[in-house]
């Protein structure tokens, strides 16, 4: 009786081990068991996820556009996520505020205060409601992709009212049937980085 106590629980370890290994490979679960990393110390974490940290005078951002006409896009400032699918406040095209009409888009971008930074980003297609008036006020933010946006492409923008030369922080992939990712739309593009404070 002994023994079979004994051969049970090891039985019952045994496929217990076999039973853990198993799903470790199927979930990809990597274990490292020395002691070093049992008292390591996380990473940092810097705002809005970005990769490192801010010089000071500077806003935390990260911005990424929508995937397809699935996922919209996130726009992150100073670790407060201003948009995204989760909060339901992103829709088709350009996403600066939900508009639907071209008229509403260029009146915002008129009442746009200097010194105000702007972070945009699109969804599945921001350019087909823009007109020349919207693509000319975009530009006057420090955009220069603005006026080759087009049909279902991807583009994120970070910008500013009253800046005087253009933005270094914009990105534009191209829809292009041969290159895309999803099918009809180009990859998502992202973008973080440090905005100066403006300097009075």
């Amino acid at each position: 009786a002994l023994y079979l106590g004994a051969a049970k629980l090891v039985v019952a370890v045994a496929v217990f081990l076999l039973t853990f290994y198993v799903i470790s490979q199927v979930f990809e679960i990597k274990m490292d068991t020395s002691l070093g990393n049992l008292f390591a110390t996380k990473p940092p974490r810097y705002k809005c996820g970005i990769s490192k940290a801010c010089p000071e005078k500077h806003f935390a951002f990260k911005m990424a556009s929508g995937a397809a006409n699935v996922v919209g896009p996130k726009i992150c400032l100073e670790d407060n996520v201003l948009m995204s699918g989760v909060k339901n406040n992103v829709g088709r095209g350009i996403n600066v505020a939900l508009v639907n009409d071209v008229a509403p888009f260029i009146e915002f971008l008129k009442s746009i205060q200097d010194g105000t930074i702007v972070l945009m980003g699109t969804y599945d297609d921001g350019a087909t409601k823009l007109n020349d008036e919207a693509r000319r006020l975009i530009a006057e933010l420090g955009s220069t992709s603005i006026t080759s946006l087009g049909f279902r492409d991807n583009w994120v923008f970070c910008g500013g009212k009253g800046i005087k030369t253009k933005s270094p922080f914009e990105q534009h992939i191209k829809n292009n049937k041969d290159t895309n990712k999803y099918e009809g739309w180009p990859e998502v593009v992202e973008m973080e980085g440090c905005i100066p404070q403006k300097q009075d």
